[in-house]
């Protein structure tokens, strides 16, 4: 889950003037933060630690402060502290935020707004990108409270960098290793770098599903969240892209920097999206009702003696279909196929007969796959078939916008 930039070998240059604020969280990686601020400083970064009371059981202040060159803050009511630097200050006198490690405790804290300490209070304060790099046993890390608070953390637009999989202190083998320092500081870099590589583009995103109404009360939907397509939308903003994102009904906020349109059926999810364009970028992530009733009673239908009434329905439009072959079409233009079997061929009859340039395939026959956090999917092309391992929505999101980003350079 690392993320890729420059190299290490940066050099003071660029990068003097950069300032990061390190949250050494309390756990056995907490050992890895003194090479990684040593890989700041050297890169010519300016680095401001806090030591939680659990990390000064691994680390000492000493070697943190000698490193990064620079005083360690540990204590929230530190009168000294807070003469000198107040927490609010604190937390906004840096270009980023990296927390290594982010123990499940730290990112619990950070994902409910719970400010008890001086790292959390510095994380609830702060008006700057977060950059975590998890660490936990393998357990803790597949814990449904963690993936709760991740899923939360990644809609809050914190960055992440790992966990990797390997053996852990306790014994156990899986998933929960932090990063090791040098995957940390190219995420730190790239977070530093401002990758705006959208910057000027315009994007179309639908998200979740779309509701046509029967009666006054009754209505035919699906179980899409929506959590997908938000995360798309949010990662092509976090890429500097200009994002309206049109969405059926979901419990889900807006996205930050994102303009949300909201609808409810397939016919108001089609001319929403025709009023967005001209785009460079369409993703159609929105599972939208393939049908709808010819017609909607005035009044609730009430239940008679003959049985259920007929309900007769007509074809709804297809919006990935309409945008692909409009003559405003996107540069771009992406579509999702959430399938139950056969994925894969479904996918590649949907490509050539919808006339888009990519589809995303998933199995949302897979528990926890519609509704959840995770998605395994295939991106499918012209070109072929790439297959990505399942990870957290967030994660599929940032790649997706990375992708689009490399195919419009």
């Amino acid at each position: 889950m690392a993320y890729i930039g420059a190299s290490i070998h940066r050099g003071r240059g660029a990068l003097d003037g950069k300032r990061i604020l390190l949250i050494v969280g309390g756990g056995v990686a907490a050992y890895k933060a003194l090479e990684l601020t040593r890989l700041f400083r050297k890169a010519g970064v300016a680095v401001r630690p806090i030591l939680t009371r659990a990390g000064a059981q691994f680390v000492t202040p000493l070697s943190l402060s000698a490193l990064a060159e620079d005083k360690v803050y540990s204590e929230l009511f530190s009168l000294t502290d807070e003469a000198e630097m107040g927490h609010i200050e604190l937390s906004r006198s840096a270009d980023l935020v990296v927390v290594a490690p982010a123990t499940a405790d730290l990112m619990a804290k950070a994902a409910h707004g719970l400010a008890n300490d001086l790292a959390s209070t510095t994380l609830l304060a702060t008006d700057k990108r977060v950059l975590m790099a998890p660490a936990m046993n393998v357990r803790m890390w597949e814990h449904p409270a963690t993936r709760r608070n991740l899923a939360q953390l990644q809609a809050d637009g914190v960055l992440f960098v790992g966990p990797d999989e390997g053996a852990m202190a306790c014994g156990e083998y899986g998933f929960g290793r932090m990063a090791e320092p040098p995957a940390i500081f190219e995420a730190a870099m790239a977070a530093l770098d401002s990758n705006r590589a959208l910057a000027g583009k315009r994007a179309i995103v639908t998200a979740g599903p779309t509701a046509e109404p029967i009666d006054p009360v009754r209505l035919i939907t699906n179980r899409s969240s929506g959590k997908q397509g938000y995360a798309i939308a949010q990662a092509l903003a976090q890429l500097g892209a200009e994002v309206t994102l049109v969405s059926g009904p979901t419990a889900l906020p807006a996205p930050a920097g994102v303009r949300r349109v909201d609808v409810e059926t397939a016919r108001e999810m089609l001319a929403a999206c025709e009023q967005a364009l001209p785009a460079d970028i369409a993703v159609c992530v929105a599972a939208v009702a393939d049908w709808r009733p010819e017609s909607v009673g005035a009044q609730k239908i009430k239940k008679g003696e003959g049985g259920p009434p007929p309900i007769a329905m007509v074809e709804n439009p297809d919006i990935l279909a309409t945008l692909a072959r409009s003559p405003a079409r996107p540069r771009l233009v992406v579509g999702f196929a959430a399938e139950t079997n056969d994925v894969e061929a479904h996918a590649r009859a949907k490509l050539a007969k919808k006339g888009c340039d990519w589809i995303v395939a998933n199995d949302v026959s897979v528990e926890g796959t519609m509704g959840g956090d995770d998605n395994a999917v295939a991106i499918v092309s012209a070109g072929g078939i790439e297959r990505w391992e399942r990870m957290a929505k967030g994660e599929v999101a940032k790649r997706l916008a990375a992708r689009i980003a490399e195919e419009l350079k």
